[in-house]
């Protein structure tokens, strides 16, 4: 069945050595593309639902995963504008994606499997789109229990969902919108590299994060999200 396994193929997005001017032209397309696909409105719609208003004022988010820190500078923004503060640290693997992000985040290299970070260092850690970079089962429960361990409230964590609806609809959409060949690959890539609900359960279950909930989205992207005893709403 089509899908039905994930692929292992390496993403080109993922090389080290890419040309500069390569690197911003793929982060301004993704980020072009996480418009289209309003990523920003998850955050924005999820994160005060669960934490609620009060909790919202003033927040240390760490955003893991996060390359060039796009999406905390579009949620910082839309914190102020509701009269919040918002700060993102931003930590990702490549050093070539932190040196493109805006100054007004924190940009910290290192491992989203080894957080270089004391326990309950971060309110909220988010992580979008970095699960399916990761090679195997084991390392994406590493992901998960190191996102719980700095977090003092919640953690939310989201990804391309692996079916075919998703698939069908980017790849007609990386056409029409006259995607790069190599860009449009990465992205078909990334949906075959992807998980599936019931994977992401029961990982969850073996990072040992207590009542995690996972659930699909709009039937293209898988979410998990789990609060911390205690954490106020």
């Amino acid at each position: 069945m089509f899908l039905k396994h994930r692929s292992l193929q390496a993403e080109y997005f993922d090389e080290f050595d890419r040309p500069d001017a390569e690197l911003v032209e793929g982060y301004r397309l993704l980020s072009r593309m996480n418009r289209l696909f309003m990523l920003a409105q998850l955050f924005q719609r999820f994160l005060p639902a669960w934490l609620g208003v009060e909790q919202c004022r003033n927040l240390s988010i760490l955003d893991v995963g996060g390359g060039d820190g796009s999406l905390g500078v579009e949620l910082s923004r839309w914190a102020r504008e509701q009269g919040w503060y918002w700060q993102f640290t931003i930590l990702d693997l490549n050093p070539k994606a932190l040196r493109l992000g805006a100054r007004n985040c924190r940009f910290v290299e290192g491992s989203a499997l080894n957080l270089p970070f004391p326990d309950h260092a971060f309110d909220v850690v988010v992580s979008s789109q970095t699960a399916h970079h990761l090679p195997s089962e084991a390392a994406v429960a590493r992901h998960f229990s190191e996102a719980w361990r700095v977090s003092r409230q919640l953690i939310f964590l989201n990804d391309l969902h692996r079916n075919v609806f998703l698939y069908t609809t980017l790849w007609l959409v990386l056409r029409l919108g006259r995607y790069p060949a190599h860009f449009r690959s990465d992205a078909l890539l990334s949906v075959r590299r992807g998980w599936r609900l019931t994977e992401w359960k029961r990982l969850a279950v073996v990072a040992e994060i207590p009542d995690a909930r996972v659930r699909l989205y709009a039937g293209a992207r898988i979410m998990m999200w789990a609060r911390k005893s205690g954490a106020r709403a």
